[in-house]
């Protein structure tokens, strides 16, 4: 959903706001190009603290690492929430107090099979994609089906029942599913609604990417249902909904974006406690 106070800016368009409420993703190309070699430099400093291994185990090619909160990690990356241009999309989208919230860093491994990140709410939720590596549609580049973010929607609800048993329903591969294919350079900014089916194919195992999701403010008579949201958090043995780095570093501007969620997160530490008794390792995304 756009929200009434959605509005053109010096870098979204009316045609970027109709195009993303049809479609369900935009792609900004070489928008942060001028500052990527820090981003990549601070990417890969974060994942050297941890020895490039998803909770000790080192990553070698085969399956997902993921680190959860990721941009927290770093004041550069930090840094991005307050960018003009990541701001001025955000606003745009979302409202200029819209919320940060929990985003991961990643070395992806092989498939990601058609998924959607969301569910059935009228809170719009989205993912800013910062792919750090060329990708091209044989080598990992991200997919998407525009439109299949309409919910409640024929085309929608039957990807959402289909997709995942494409052989048996249309005789194809996930690869052979129609979809537009956004093929990346580092500096590139991909969007899209959390509602949108997306998925890559043929990369390899050392994939760098990282997230920012972001939503809109939920309205304060609808708070549990963003603590409930948060609750997801727990998965990755977390016990804040950010990381102290990005608190820590925090002007005015950027913990307008923080507020509420800081002020919704007390209850993760018990269930990533919980969450620590029942799995074996951390969540891998």
């Amino acid at each position: 959903m756009i929200p009434p106070s959605s509005t053109e800016n010096h870098i979204v368009t009316k045609q970027h706001l109709e195009f993303f409420k049809t479609f369900g993703y935009l792609v900004f190309p070489g928008l942060i190009k001028d500052c990527i070699d820090e981003i990549i430099q601070a990417f890969e400093e974060v994942w050297a603290q941890r020895g490039h291994t998803h909770n000790a185990i080192p990553h070698d090619g085969t399956r997902r690492s993921c680190i959860v909160p990721f941009p927290d990690q770093h004041p550069r990356l930090c840094q991005l929430l307050d960018d003009s241009r990541i701001d001025a999309i955000a606003s745009a989208l979302l409202g200029d107090d819209y919320n940060f919230m929990p985003s991961d860093g990643n070395y992806y491994a092989g498939d990601t099979r058609w998924h959607s990140d969301g569910a059935k709410t009228d809170i719009l939720h989205i993912k800013m994609a910062y792919y750090l590596d060329p990708l091209l549609a044989e080598t990992g580049a991200m997919r998407v089906i525009p439109g299949s973010h309409h919910f409640d929607d024929q085309f929608a609800d039957s990807l959402s029942r289909d997709l995942g048993n494409s052989p048996e329903v249309w005789g194809i591969d996930g690869n052979q599913v129609p979809a537009q294919v956004v093929e990346t350079k580092p500096g590139d900014v991909v969007l899209f609604n959390h509602k949108t089916k997306h998925a890559s194919f043929g990369g390899d195992g050392w994939r760098r990417m990282f997230t920012m999701n972001l939503c809109q403010r939920y309205p304060q008579q609808r708070v549990q249902e963003l603590r409930d949201y948060l609750n997801g958090v727990s998965r990755f043995w977390v016990d804040r909904a950010y990381g102290q780095i990005m608190m820590d570093t925090a002007g005015p501007k950027r913990i307008r974006h923080l507020e509420q969620v800081m002020a919704n997160d007390g209850h993760i530490a018990e269930l990533s406690r919980q969450a620590r008794e029942q799995m074996d390792e951390p969540s891998r995304g």
